[in-house]
């Protein structure tokens, strides 16, 4: 088994904006420098939301993708290699498999791909040749849900190439608090406001709490995207004014959104493994989500939250107002997903996970 200490570790990718792959990344770089190893990163758009995480971590990060044009892009990545050789090119996003595949066969490297989300609207996002070598071009892809791997194989992937690699969460970062009762409950709501993640629904059961609901309701929605003019715009159209509902735009220390909230809703149409659920039960809070993607393999319905159908509004509603309506259930679904995270999901275990899966790139 190949050890981590010494291992020079390259990841391309997309962004390092502050979604939850690009968190993801953070805690995989944090557990490759505690464990002796030489990660760097190569980034295709500009921005850094990560900066002083990598700062503190003293982890090379370089911009390679100031060309629009894909074979330049591979040419800087080629040339970055050529002066700071790797062992092993890990893709951090689906559409950067690609970059990770041509590097790696020019250079006689090896490469992990990975999977973000479902595996099918990826492949799908991508156009059938992007797709199909994105899904097909890696020696060894990984997906952090069990759903992920399932679509992937019926996409034609040989069972043998796919891994398993979870999301974690920081639990010492993300952790409970009290939560002294107040005059209302607040249900928040975190990601990227696109259509996929259908914000829209999650205004849509406020506005039915708002009239259903014995105890007041606010809602608190986290995150930015093409849609947030138009959420906006809907919630004004519902009647939920400032009282009832705060857009907050991107906030850079999440743990406090949580350490406010009561509970978390995800309406998403799509998901891999959200980074905002295990956060969110980390935090100690209940989840009512879409019976999408990987959410199934985190929540535990009628344990640690509720799922429901996609766009069963109505079940999510009375769902919610169980939860709204019933401090000590949420308090225990709350402390039930923070053991089962703290379990299956903890960042402390990411160095085996990651040396286990390296083993496979490297066999």
């Amino acid at each position: 088994m190949p050890k981590l200490a010494r291992l020079r570790v390259t990841f391309i990718a997309g962004t390092v904006g502050p979604g939850g792959a690009e968190r993801q990344l953070v805690y995989m770089l944090r557990a490759l420098k505690q464990t002796g190893a030489i990660p760097q990163v190569l980034y295709l758009s500009p921005g850094n939301f990560w900066e002083e995480a990598y700062t503190a971590l003293t982890v090379p990060h370089i911009c390679v993708g100031h060309h629009r044009s894909r074979m330049l892009r591979l040419a800087r990545i080629i040339f970055e290699l050529r002066n700071h050789p790797a062992d092993l090119l890990q893709s951090q996003h689906f559409y950067t498999n690609a970059y990770a595949v041509a590097a790696a066969r020019v250079l006689g490297l090896r490469e992990l791909g990975t999977l973000r989300s479902d595996g099918t609207h990826e492949v799908q996002a991508n156009g059938r040749l992007g797709g199909y070598l994105c899904l097909r071009g890696p020696r060894v892809l990984t997906a952090n849900s069990r759903n992920a791997l399932n679509n992937a194989v019926a996409m034609g992937v040989p069972p043998h190439r796919l891994r398993f690699l979870p999301n974690v969460v920081d639990t010492s970062e993300f952790s409970p608090t009290d939560r002294p009762e107040g005059k209302c409950v607040r249900l928040v709501a975190v990601g990227r406001l696109g259509k996929e993640k259908r914000v829209d629904r999650f205004l849509r059961v406020l506005a039915q709490l708002k009239h259903r609901s014995p105890t007041p309701v606010r809602g608190v929605v986290v995150g930015s995207g093409p849609q947030s003019a138009q959420l906006q715009q809907l919630a004004q159209r519902l009647g939920l004014g400032p009282d009832a509902v705060e857009f907050r735009g991107v906030v850079t220390d999440v743990t406090s959104v949580y350490r406010e909230a009561d509970a978390l809703v995800l309406t998403s149409d799509r998901e891999g493994s959200p980074n905002v659920i295990l956060e969110a039960m980390a935090s100690g809070l209940p989840v009512v989500a879409s019976r999408v993607g990987g959410v199934p393999e985190i929540v535990q319905h009628g344990l640690t939250g509720y799922l429901t159908d996609v766009d069963d509004l109505q079940t999510m509603t009375t769902a919610l107002l169980e939860l709204v309506n019933d401090r000590s259930l949420r308090r225990h679904m709350g402390q039930a997903g923070r053991e089962y995270v703290s379990a299956q999901h903890s960042a402390e275990h990411l160095p085996d996970l990651l040396e286990d899966l390296y083993e496979a790139a490297a066999a």
